[in-house]
């Protein structure tokens, strides 16, 4: 096992530099876009975002390209996150997963496609099925959904998937993930029992009441420091998905490494079918 674990931690310390290396790169790539003459509101959001967001990582101590801004595209249309391809971005991000499978493969094969919403068992396998350039599935939140994953990697024959324990630090019934007390045993349980899994961090999604916000994020970042404690991780390596549009600054402040962007990269979000999974 040892050499095994080993192993993950190289091969997660080379994603990571990768991971920076794309930062750095969508950067320069809306850059050269701006420059061309490239207006679309989109990308001029997307620039501002990325200046908060680097303001805030050097605020921390960090460096800009040390944060992730995943685009999140809920119920936005394709055309718009192409505009958005097109000024150089390529982290994206979905919630649902009937519109996910819809829109991947619509776009680019070298998107960097986050999953970040609530995922069912019984659609683990379409999911990872219609979305070979899935990069991370952000919120496993029980053992059953990790074993799901891991079966279906397997059975699809496609590389390891990363993926991040989702915990629920506010509390609420409304929200997936694991109570904060058993992310330890969840996290060792994706890292041992999940071979064709990667466990890159931990993800949560803060109160909508921003007053109570630092909370959730401080305690997430115990947990992290709880888990690379158990399993021998360097925290350098183990990343922390906290902060949407509202407060990813201040996530950013306590030490999130990737912060899932929408309303204010796409606009308000509109919603003409409920019932999306």
């Amino acid at each position: 096992v040892g050499g095994r674990e080993r192993g993950n931690h190289q091969q997660q310390h080379q994603e990571k530099r990768a991971d920076a290396g794309e930062a750095t790169g969508g950067e320069r790539r809306m850059a050269a876009a701006a420059a061309e003459g490239a207006a679309a509101p989109v990308a001029a959001a997307m620039r501002a975002v990325l200046a908060r967001a680097g303001r805030a990582a050097e605020r921390s101590g960090r460096a800009a390209e040390a944060v992730r801004v995943v685009a999140i595209g809920k119920t936005k249309p394709v055309s718009l996150l192409r505009q958005l391809y097109d000024a150089g971005h390529r982290s994206f991000g979905e919630n649902y997963v009937q519109e996910f499978v819809t829109k991947a493969p619509q776009l680019p094969e070298d998107i960097r496609w986050h999953f970040v919403g609530h995922l069912q068992s019984n659609k683990v396998k379409s999911l990872v099925a219609a979305v070979p350039n899935l990069d991370m599935v952000e919120g496993v939140g029980n053992e059953k959904i990790a074993n799901h994953l891991d079966r279906a990697v397997v059975s699809l024959g496609r590389e390891p998937l990363k993926v991040m324990v989702q915990v629920n630090t506010s509390g609420e019934e409304s929200k997936s993930g694991i109570d904060p007390s058993k992310c330890v045993e969840l996290a060792k349980h994706v890292k041992l029992a999940c071979p064709n899994l990667i466990l890159s961090g931990l993800m949560t999604i803060g109160m909508k009441d921003y007053s109570s916000t630092p909370e959730n994020f401080k305690a997430l970042a115990n947990c992290k420091l709880e888990v690379c404690k158990a399993l021998g991780i360097p925290t350098e390596q183990f990343e922390l998905s906290m902060g949407m549009s509202g407060d990813f600054e201040q996530a950013i402040e306590l030490g999130s490494t990737n912060v899932r962007v929408g309303s204010t990269i796409f606009g308000p979000r509109e919603y003409p079918n409920q019932k999306q999974n």
